[in-house]
């Protein structure tokens, strides 16, 4: 169970129960998440809480361009760089409602559960995202473990059943999945253009690129080989074919 919900423990989600009881996330497994990947360039993004976890998100939500706003009344040393550098703006405070005015989402990442608990009734209302850190009966999104590598992006979830798993999980398909599949991602990349352009379906189209894909030879191996002209004449071997079969049919 997530690391703030485990029966025994007291109750830090929005039930008070007192002690916890695990009752709140008895569902998670079973609840159906809804997978996105959010623009976050240029939208106004608050996180509440300054501690080691609370940068952890702020360097997250940084790294996808996010225009962050901490709320705390302290804040780890590297958030504070981060505020006096001009990255993020800090206001150093405690949290009020007023604070999601115009933002985006939130993320609460404190250790005090009535302020997490404020945070996300005050998104709710205002149909706000909002994560509370490790407590899921205050979330209406989950983040994921992410593996990163060029344009590719690899979300692994575990509904909060396993971080320990998520977290091995990112460390082998980051070794399998690559810099070759972004390299080849950013070629594909570079035939988009002329697909949308000529080829008139989105069948037509999926069948256009799934056939370089999982076609021989497999473009995969030759970018691995240092042999991405045979990935780009491949290419125009498909462009040919659908081409005619454009003008034939």
């Amino acid at each position: 169970m997530p690391a703030q919900a485990y029966a025994g423990k007291e109750c830090v989600c929005q039930f008070r129960k007192g002690i916890c009881d695990q009752s709140c996330v008895r569902d998670m497994l079973e609840t159906p998440l809804y997978i996105a990947c959010l623009k976050l360039k240029g939208r106004n993004c608050l996180v509440v809480g300054g501690g080691d976890v609370g940068l952890e998100k702020v360097e997250g939500l940084l790294a996808c361009d996010g225009d962050v706003t901490l709320v705390a009344p302290d804040a780890h040393p590297e958030l504070q760089r981060l505020a006096e550098e001009g990255s993020i703006t800090w206001h150093r405070k405690r949290y009020e409602p007023g604070d999601l005015e115009g933002k985006f989402m939130v993320i609460a990442a404190t250790n005090d559960s009535e302020v997490n608990i404020g945070v996300y009734y005050d998104a709710e209302k205002r149909a706000m995202l909002v994560n509370v850190v490790d407590v899921p009966p205050l979330c209406n999104f989950i983040l994921p473990a992410i593996v990163r590598t060029g344009p590719l992006a690899i979300a692994i979830s575990t509904a909060g059943a396993s971080p320990a798993l998520a977290k091995r999980m990112k460390r082998e398909i980051s070794e399998l999945f690559g810099e070759d599949y972004a390299r080849l991602a950013v070629i594909l990349n570079d035939a988009r253009g002329w697909a949308k352009s000529t080829l008139p379906t989105y069948q037509d189209r999926k069948e256009f690129f799934e056939g370089i894909v999982n076609g021989e030879p497999d473009p995969i191996e030759l970018v691995r080989e240092g042999r991405e002209s045979e990935v780009l004449e491949l290419i125009e071997r498909h462009k040919e074919r659908a081409a005619a079969a454009l003008a034939a049919g």
